[in-house]
């Protein structure tokens, strides 16, 4: 018993460091978990093609009836139906997404439902990594594990896709605001993720990106107009109704599947209670985006800061959606490689790391909507490493050898 004191000791100081967890470890396990993400991924395959389906199904049967020269039809509820019952799945789902998203999926409407079922979620990865590796190159085999990627191949969304334009648009402003900007333009396939972004860049004066966003999403709308149709345009305000409904009328198991603010209260309390919740958190957001800016000129780390708030400051958002948060929590990591971890940061970030799919598996049998408590606490930890760069910064330039 007299060993117990020491033993606890070393303990706490092992998780406290956490240098244990070096670059051989990390490899090894990010190893084993694509080994066993893999064999994961059957069992919401076996799911999506039969039973009640899938999101992917609305997707599919959008692809369909674009590639028979009627995406119009996209939006109407009788015709998703009838082109979705064909592959004997019981489920329905609405398609909402904007004209310009069928140009991603129209080319699945020639593949059988399960063959582009596939086909969408492993090319996303693929696409998504070839972005995301760019954050720490040395991290590969941990980002290509990352759970908040193998959370949008399960549920075969677009969270890969909108992942890639956020991750892409964030590392690409170092270099040309041209090119981040018409990235960041191309989220107007799904807008609310972008709720942020406009603010962060004219708070960081990145002119040329604003308006190489604007050009970027008008360009994408007039192409879907030439291409599409009016008519398909016209016809896409039939899923504000849906969605309306969706919102008004869903119960219990969709708030807590639901990753917001406004879903955390929404399942425990009333709507006008949840929306005024939701907007405060996405106020206090905004405010911490434009703020980054007095921190650091570091575009990577404001835009860290941008896209741990967007997972708190976006009032519609589910858990495929967050393959975009390998940027921030990678960028602790490489943080943490420059200028050294502090005390308990690896396991925090270990605990980040792996909290999408916690959140997610605890959400129904605790009745407890974890998300945007991970979101927040992102957020707050990316904040403290921007503080710190200005706190340097500013030692720097008081030294006296700074100053000769």
């Amino acid at each position: 018993m007299d060993h117990q004191p020491g033993k606890l000791q070393t303990f706490l100081t092992a998780v406290r460091d956490g240098t244990w967890l070096h670059g051989g470890r990390v490899r090894a396990y990010a190893l084993m978990l694509l080994v066993a993400w893999a064999a994961m991924l059957i069992s919401p395959f076996l799911d999506a093609i039969r039973g009640e389906g899938s999101d992917f199904l609305a997707f599919w049967g959008a692809a369909k009836l674009t590639v028979a020269a009627t995406p119009w039809l996209a939006y109407d509820i009788a015709s998703e139906t009838a082109v979705q019952a064909t592959t004997g799945i019981k489920g329905m789902f609405a398609f909402v997404n904007p004209p310009p998203f069928l140009f991603a999926i129209a080319p699945l409407g020639l593949l059988p439902y399960a063959a582009a079922w596939v086909v969408w979620s492993l090319v996303g990865w693929a696409i998504w990594l070839l972005v995301a590796r760019r954050i720490l190159p040395r991290a590969t085999l941990a980002i290509a594990a990352f759970p908040g990627a193998w959370l949008a191949a399960s549920h075969a969304q677009n969270g890969f896709l909108t992942g890639a334009l956020l991750i892409g648009g964030v590392l690409a402003l170092k270099r040309s605001q041209a090119l981040s900007g018409a990235l960041f333009g191309l989220l107007i396939v799904k807008p609310h993720l972008a709720l942020l972004v406009p603010l962060w860049l004219l708070a960081g004066r990145k002119w040329t990106a604003i308006w190489a966003a604007a050009a970027s999403a008008l360009t994408l709308s007039l192409l879907s107009l030439a291409v599409f149709g009016l008519k398909t345009w016209q016809a896409y305000p039939q899923s504000f109704a849906v969605s309306a409904t969706l919102m008004r009328e869903s119960v219990g198991l969709f708030w807590l599947r639901m990753g917001t603010v406004y879903s955390a209260v929404r399942y425990h309390g009333a709507a006008d209670a949840a929306t005024i919740a939701q907007a405060l958190v996405t106020l206090a957001c905004a405010a911490l985006v434009v703020a980054v800016w007095r921190r650091t000129r570091d575009t990577d780390a404001a835009g860290a800061l941008l896209l741990a708030a967007t997972a708190l400051g976006s009032p519609y958002l589910f858990a495929y959606d967050l393959a975009f948060l390998a940027l921030p929590v990678f960028w602790l990591v490489r943080e943490g490689l420059a200028h050294g971890f502090r005390p308990w940061e690896r396991m925090g970030i270990v605990a980040l790391y792996f909290s999408p799919l916690i959140a997610r598996a605890a959400a129904l049998p605790l009745e407890l909507n974890l998300t945007p408590l991970a979101a927040a606490a992102l957020t707050a930890l990316v904040w403290t490493r921007t503080s710190d760069r200005a706190n340097e910064r500013l030692s720097f330039s008081a030294s006296p050898a700074a100053s000769a």
